[in-house]
């Protein structure tokens, strides 16, 4: 099942169903619930999560504390879109590349704020189906100049 186009191709199916389901996971993280994300990630040790607001983290446990973290911290999220930039699939691999819109309260703050993510998922065939065995995440959305890149 190699494709350049994950969306339009009737193999991918399953693939499919799992993107969508791991939609609805990222919505209701930006509500404060991270169990549905959770239950998106790989069990396996090579498992790993690089989310905008701390270090890449490897492993269940690790990914399971870094999304409760996360969740601690979002409330009343409302998904706008996700934005398809590229995807590709084999049978066992498949990534997305995506902007995830949202707006949601960010930590104590009274009023929501747009949230823009670029993000990549990794998903891996496993023996209960479709898994994340990578997510990365930050809010670089738009051109930036070099120099935001150096180390502070």
């Amino acid at each position: 099942m190699a494709t350049a186009d994950l969306r339009h191709t009737a193999s991918t199916a399953d693939l499919q169903q799992a993107i969508e389901q791991d939609h609805r996971a990222t919505n209701a993280l930006v509500r404060g619930d991270p169990e549905p994300k959770k239950k998106m990630f790989s069990q396996r040790d090579n498992a790993t999560l690089a989310n905008p607001i701390g270090p890449p983290v490897r492993g269940r446990d690790q990914i399971n504390r870094t999304l409760d973290s996360v969740a601690s911290q979002l409330r009343e999220g409302e998904p706008i879109r996700f934005e398809r930039i590229s995807e590709y699939g084999t049978t066992d691999l498949a990534y997305i590349v995506e902007i995830e819109r949202n707006r949601m309260k960010l930590g104590g703050a009274d009023e929501s704020s747009p949230v823009a993510l670029r993000v990549t998922t990794i998903y891996r065939r496993e023996d209960d189906g479709w898994r994340i065995v990578h997510r990365h995440a930050d809010p670089i959305t738009s051109l930036r100049p070099m120099a935001s890149v150096v180390e502070r």
